[in-house]
């Protein structure tokens, strides 16, 4: 998902107390990502057609867990609905009020969506489940229940396969948790996260269905709707817990640091790299802080070519890169 921004170097000197400014970058827009937008319309679609067979299953039968599963649905089809208004939340440019774009209107929606899987999707079927075991009432043509749980699978697991192949993609070498939470882009993971879960659910309302109808007993079916909602309050715990983290800030990956502190050390005009600092605002858009030790001999005209060249190709190497902050001291300057 691209982020429009634009991008102005900024340096602060601490000699004499005056403040050199370098010039304005160009305006670039990140490169956007439209197969990752693509896959959510694609996801909605099919979740909200998935919901309206299990609400129409769920009143023909009387199953709770298919009850539960027809919320589950339902549930994920507003969180793709948010997650989508997010991207287009954080599309907007920088204005007055916010300088630094809006890109962080993902992670704030990210987290919306987060507790909106605990609140409708895991609440629900808790409750439904609860209310099943207290008054148990026996489902009606199982075999119903069991071609919607089907038709439902082979959707869930088609969408599956595509959040799948793009996350496996992204995550590299790392582990599946482990590359949840190095990632920034919370559309990926939710999605695989959400479909992993949904492919769970259809499997437990499928085992609570032949459960009941094997044994006779309709408690199986509140059982596996409680089974549901604990699930889907697990999931929805995890993946708040990343979008937190996000939405609160984290830096960039360790390559990018290094490159930032290898562009300033190769300038002349810089004796030492004190302290790199990034910040993740969106998926691609990164606002970073260097600060640094020049050369004693500089005057302010050398100072701020040396900082609009530093920040220029910084920017070349990083379109990501929207803003970079550059402090220059003195080489003697004291911590």
């Amino acid at each position: 998902m691209g982020v429009a921004t634009d991008a102005r170097a900024v340096s602060t000197g601490t000699r004499a107390g005056v403040a050199l400014r370098g010039p304005r970058a160009r305006r670039r827009r990140a490169p956007r990502a439209p197969a990752s937008t693509k896959v959510l319309y694609a996801a909605l679609a099919g979740n909200l057609c998935i919901a309206v067979t299990k609400f129409v299953a769920a009143a023909w039968t009387g199953s709770s867990a298919m009850l539960s599963e027809g919320v589950h649905s339902i549930a994920d089809t507003g969180n793709e609905v948010l997650l989508l208004y997010g991207i287009r939340r954080a599309d907007k440019p920088p204005d007055d009020a916010h300088p630094l774009g809006h890109g962080r209107e993902i992670y704030f929606w990210s987290f919306i969506v987060a507790l909106m899987l605990f609140a409708l999707g895991a609440g629900a079927a808790l409750y439904e489940g609860v209310t099943h075991l207290l008054d148990p009432v026996a489902a009606r043509d199982p075999l119903v229940i069991y071609v919607v749980l089907g038709v439902s699978a082979v959707f869930e697991g088609a969408s599956w396969l595509v959040a799948l192949r793009e996350f496996r993609r992204e995550k590299g070498a790392f582990g599946y948790l482990e590359a949840m939470q190095r990632s920034k882009d919370p559309p990926g993971f939710l999605l695989l996260f959400e479909d992993t879960a949904a492919l769970l659910g259809l499997a437990i309302a499928a085992v609570g269905t032949v459960a009941a109808s094997a044994t006779g007993r309709p408690a199986f079916d509140g059982i596996a709707s409680i089974a549901i909602g604990l699930l889907l309050a697990g999931t929805a715990a995890l993946l708040a817990i990343e979008s937190k983290g996000l939405l609160i800030g984290e830096r960039a990956h360790d390559g990018l640091c290094r490159s930032l502190r290898r562009i300033a050390e190769g300038s002349a005009a810089i004796r030492q790299v004190d302290d790199v600092f990034t910040v993740h605002l969106a998926p691609d858009q990164i606002v970073g802080a260097l600060r640094v030790q020049l050369a004693p001999e500089l005057r302010a005209a050398d100072v701020e070519r040396a900082i609009a060249a530093l920040v220029d190709e910084a920017r070349t190497a990083h379109p990501e890169l929207v803003r970079l902050f550059v402090t220059p001291l003195p080489a003697d300057a004291a911590e």
